[in-house]
């Protein structure tokens, strides 16, 4: 008989895991099987990027939580309707949860500060964290085996400072602060990929929560003209933006948005009949109701009074296995979808791909060090330019570029088809800078230096500088040069050879010494 029941639950856990395996694989080639998706225009082909004039653009809405804030951009505003694209930061205070939620478009999220635990329901996979109670009588183990189960899960990830982070549209994620600090990320929606069916917004669907009380609170704060700061740790110090915004004797840059607080007033259950609910998931109409989250009043990011526990690797083991990623490249294990890596850190030096003693670095990511970026059509680099150095002034040949300053400030310059400067300024601290394609782009750090990431609208991005040892310039013949400038052949040499370096540049002090 206990032969009969053995067998009979490794059918059970032989088809149940056939069953798992076969939704992935349909899931899998549904997400995967096709060509990469293409990006649409926004707003009509002939309307597309007219762009005159770029601006530094700073976050025009806030979003009050219980443990933390949502700040966003607005997208309506025709540099991110050019690049089709919508962007947000997000802080978390310790012990904070962002409830979890999934949008209509695909999504990077890059740890701008602090550390923390990320979770993905990815449809179809198993959950391979499984936790069971220890039993105190060995002979009750294979009669209570059911009783003492406790939990299981699909897989979390730790994530910290210089984390990049790929989130396919459609797919449920939260984030848990762990650490002693807020816990501050800044995300890129790619909203003109043709994956996003519905229209050209950036819509966030909860799966928990109620959304409107904090929704009233901001109305109320907006009304009183009062101003926000992003690090504000129990208004002990008021953000840059709160001061230049006293010092030109202005209201807060956040405004007022009706239309997008209707429609995230509440998550996705509380449209559904509480007897539907409890039908559907076998509990009582008291648990359905609460699934509806009516009473919620905490916004879509809560406070978890002692402490988020959950299975999860240990950080030794996390590290170890962060490493053995960070070095592996594509292969058939890792390309299947609940095996695929979805995070790699770009911050640390030994990472950099272009590198400049005394000039900064720059490293690339893109589908070629992290596969499921293929999928998302989207890459990023991260850049650390060193006091008064350079960036190659350069343009990206296939992409969009959406750039946010993560330290220092810059004097930036861009560049239109006609000759026109669009943008000649300063670039600061939690500014973000849209760079479309082809548009030339020159960044010279300050005094305090300059320390970004790039958000970029194509999987494999590339880049051509104008000066540098790779540059076009270079390519080119000095008879070309001399013709085209009016300028004699050793100036067409010193042109073509003064520069050494590729991406990064020196400083003009700096490469005097080394002449």
């Amino acid at each position: 008989m206990a032969k009969y029941s053995l067998f009979s639950l490794s059918l059970c856990l032989l088809v149940l895991c056939h069953s798992c395996l076969a939704q992935a694989q349909t899931w899998q080639r549904q997400w995967q099987g096709h060509p990469p998706t293409h990006r649409r225009f926004r707003g009509g082909e002939q309307n597309r990027c007219q762009v005159d004039n770029l601006d530094a653009l700073e976050p025009s809405r806030r979003r009050e939580a219980e443990a933390g804030f949502v700040e966003e951009w607005d997208e309506n505003n025709n540099q991110f309707q050019c690049a089709g694209v919508a962007a947000s930061r997000v802080t978390i205070q310790p012990k904070g949860l962002s409830l979890p939620s999934y949008y209509n478009a695909h999504r990077l999220i890059y740890i701008v500060e602090g550390k923390g635990v990320l979770g993905l329901s990815i449809p179809g996979c198993p959950e391979t964290f499984q936790s069971f109670q220890q039993s105190q009588h060995s002979e009750e183990e294979e009669e209570n085996r059911s009783r003492r189960f406790q939990d299981q899960h699909q897989k979390i990830r730790f994530v910290k400072q210089g984390d990049m982070i790929a989130v396919p549209d459609g797919i449920p994620h939260w984030m848990y602060n762990n650490g002693d600090a807020p816990l501050v990320a800044v995300s890129i929606f790619d909203i003109a990929n043709s994956i996003n069916q519905l229209d050209d917004r950036k819509r966030q669907f909860y799966l928990a929560g109620n959304s409107q009380q904090q929704q009233q609170e901001e109305q109320q704060q907006q009304q009183g003209g009062e101003s926000f700061s992003r690090r504000e740790k129990a208004g002990q110090q008021s953000s840059s933006q709160e001061q230049r915004q006293q010092q030109k004797g202005g209201k807060s840059s956040y405004q007022h948005d009706q239309k997008a607080r209707q429609e995230n007033s509440a998550n996705i259950f509380s449209g559904f009949d509480t007897e539907t609910l409890a039908q559907a998931f076998g509990v009582s109409t008291e648990t359905a109701s609460k699934l509806k989250g009516e009473n919620d009043q905490r916004g879509g990011i809560v406070n978890v009074e002692k402490e988020l526990r959950m299975i999860m690797p240990t950080s030794s083991e996390e590290d170890e296995e962060y490493e053995q990623e960070q070095q592996m490249g594509a292969n058939g294990v890792e390309e299947a979808i609940c095996n695929m890596r979805f995070r790699q850190n770009i911050e640390k030096p030994k990472h950099a791909d272009f590198y400049s003693p005394y000039g900064g670095r720059v490293t690339i990511l893109n589908s070629q060090n992290l596969p499921i970026l293929q999928t998302l059509q989207l890459s990023a680099e991260r850049g650390t330019l060193y006091q008064n150095a350079m960036l190659s002034p350069h343009w990206n040949i296939n992409a969009h570029g959406i750039i946010y300053v993560l330290s220092g400030d810059a004097r930036v310059q861009v560049v239109d088809n006609s000759g026109q400067t669009v943008y000649n300024g300063q670039l600061r601290r939690d500014q973000l800078l849209i760079l479309p394609q082809n548009f030339a782009i020159a960044i010279e750090a300050g005094e305090n230096g300059f320390e970004w990431v790039s958000f970029k609208t194509n999987d494999n991005a590339m880049v051509s500088t104008l000066a540098g040892r790779n540059s076009v310039i270079r390519a080119m013949p000095e008879e070309v040069l001399t013709n085209s400038y009016q300028i004699s052949r050793e100036e067409a040499r010193r042109l073509k050879f003064n520069r050494q370096e590729t991406r990064v540049l020196s400083s003009r002090s700096s490469s005097a010494n080394l002449m």
